[in-house]
């Protein structure tokens, strides 16, 4: 007997919309990306209709001629901690770049998210397209597209290894004994790679699913095998039916 698949269904929300001038309409909230309330209402609709998760993308660059969402508008995973606040079953998921960030301070991140959440946040996982990027981070060059790839797969490696610092039952807090945490289920990582040096252990226990749930949107060569490497989750589009089904097939076929 086969098992019923299931259809995950989320929604990306993004300000107010991906048209430039949505912001305009008489009935749009124009200030919606920097809208908290805004945000817990449409978070609050998509959970009470059963959807599995809500979506925040992200960058690192503006200019002038950036879409109105883009200039200004929430950092994605403090606003993934007030919504896990209002919520208690919606995935709350949101984009950062590993090309910008350290891995301890990522994992640390959103392992907190996860435990706000109770084990309900997913992290986008992107390699910042925007060479200007690197304007914003004391960074002379922006990496070239497969060297950024190559940096983000030790990336994920480090902070998965950070998130399995700590075995599920190494924090006893045991009032009697004074035992804290049993010392034989602290793990250290001490990762030395070609891009990250980290010791580790993580300052924060695993969350109630373990870690967060990786999302990836890669669609050149090298995303997609990156995508085929760490991802539960990948974002894809195709222009046509045989398109996406082949994008499909080919990710599958690598994983």
């Amino acid at each position: 007997m086969t098992t019923p698949r299931k259809m995950r269904i989320g929604t990306f929300l993004a300000g107010t919309g991906s048209n430039m001038a949505a912001w305009r309409h008489p009935d749009a909230v124009a200030d919606a990306a920097i809208n908290l309330d805004y945000y817990v209402d449409l978070t609050k609709k998509a959970e009470a209709a059963k959807l599995d998760f809500v979506f925040f993308g992200d960058g690192l660059y503006i200019s002038e001629k950036s879409h109105p969402n883009f200039l200004n508008r929430f950092e994605p995973v403090t606003l993934l901690a007030a919504l896990a606040m209002v919520t208690s079953h919606i995935g709350l998921a949101a984009t950062l770049s590993t090309s910008y960030s350290d891995p301890y301070t990522v994992a640390r991140q959103f392992a907190t998210v996860d435990h706000i959440s109770h084990g309900r946040a997913g992290w986008n996982i992107v390699t910042s397209p925007l060479e200007g990027s690197a304007l914003n981070y004391s960074k002379p060059t922006h990496p070239e597209h497969d060297l950024r790839y190559r940096m983000a797969s030790e990336y994920i490696k480090v902070a998965k290894g950070l998130w399995d610092s700590w075995e599920d039952d190494a924090f006893t807090r045991n009032k009697e004994t004074g035992e804290f945490i049993d010392p034989a289920k602290m793990h250290r990582l001490n990762h030395q790679g070609e891009f990250f040096s980290v010791q580790g252990p993580l300052n924060i226990s695993r969350s109630k699913q373990g870690r967060p749930v990786l999302i990836q949107a890669g669609a050149s060569t090298a995303g997609k095998a990156f995508a085929a490497e760490v991802a539960d989750a990948i974002f894809a589009t195709g222009g046509s039916m045989e398109d996406t089904l082949a994008f499909g097939r080919d990710v599958r076929q690598q994983a």
